[in-house]
């Protein structure tokens, strides 16, 4: 691994595992402060979200700031990154939001690793995942397909908010994010059995969204062509 890759792959481990902290711990913050209020706790949990996601990416996004293994396998099928690159960014992004649920549990005297009970198996969730993750990839890559890369922190931390509320799913819309919430047995959690068809449905949501943004926008910017 060279060292440029090597930092990509730092710069992607330390950002998601910060995204997976700042999402479980205010999910059990959330939960302790406004006990048996659901909505405030999900206002709560997105709002920190979608903070964390813009503060994230504004320090990170030089060096490289995807933190989801789908945006960065649509970074690899429009050429943006090589795919054996990608690989070893994916499995950073992994094992980073696994290291920050241990984190957020400790850090409010739990287990370090409680596997979660949260059943999300259903139909609905399913279609809420795949309209999470389209719309996402379509946020992030019409912003890079536009050159408007600097505002993609507060796209993507805005859109993260939002879906938190308008998606069934609450919007988990990255691998790594879901594999990691399975670590935790609070608020933010989802049981193991649920993880396989969240991913899929990840998956097919980034493939449409892929689709749309090289159709709505054919056109490489100069950093895309060079």
């Amino acid at each position: 691994m060279n060292l440029d890759l090597a930092r990509k792959a730092a710069a992607e481990l330390i950002g998601t595992a910060f995204l997976v902290a700042a999402v479980v711990g205010s999910g059990i913050a959330a939960t302790r402060l406004s006990p048996n209020a659901v909505g405030l706790e999900l206002l709560e949990n997105s709002l920190i979200t979608g903070a964390a996601l813009v503060a994230l990416i504004l320090t990170l996004q030089p060096v490289s700031a995807a933190f989801n293994p789908v945006v960065t396998l649509v970074e690899a099928v429009l050429g943006l990154v090589r795919w054996a690159d990608a690989a070893v960014l994916a499995v950073a992004q992994i094992v980073g939001g696994v290291l920050g649920a241990i984190v957020a549990n400790l850090m409010f005297h739990l287990d370090a690793i409680s596997m979660s009970t949260h059943t999300r198996s259903a139909g609905n969730l399913w279609l809420g995942e795949v309209v999470a993750t389209f719309g996402l990839i379509l946020v992030v890559f019409g912003a890079i397909r536009t050159g408007r890369t600097q505002t993609i922190a507060f796209a993507v931390g805005a859109y993260i908010t939002a879906a938190y509320w308008f998606t069934s799913s609450t919007s988990f819309a990255n691998p790594a994010v879901t594999i990691a919430r399975m670590f935790s047995d609070t608020f933010s959690g989802i049981e193991p059995s649920s993880v396989l068809m969240f991913i899929a449905m990840q998956v097919v949501g980034a493939g449409l969204g892929c689709v749309v943004v090289r159709f709505l926008y054919p056109h490489l910017t100069e950093t895309e062509a060079s």
